[in-house]
């Protein structure tokens, strides 16, 4: 559903002010490669938390089962 608004926005875009719309295309790759690093970095720390919480939390759950 958000692809579509997406390009519905773009082609409205498109219609009204077309040179502006074209720079977009072009920079919206350039700006995801800038930004990709960014969200490994992120996706990667909150495994990190994950893992800890994980390990910290271990021993109320075997106290929890027992």
């Amino acid at each position: 559903m958000r692809t579509l608004l997406v390009l519905i926005l773009w082609c409205l875009l498109f219609v009204l002010c077309w040179p502006l719309a074209i720079v977009i295309l072009f920079l919206f790759p350039l700006i995801w490669l800038i930004l990709l690093p960014f969200r490994i970095v992120g996706f990667t720390l909150n495994l990190v938390f994950k893992v800890i919480g994980a390990i910290l939390l271990f021993p109320f759950r075997v106290v929890k089962a027992i």
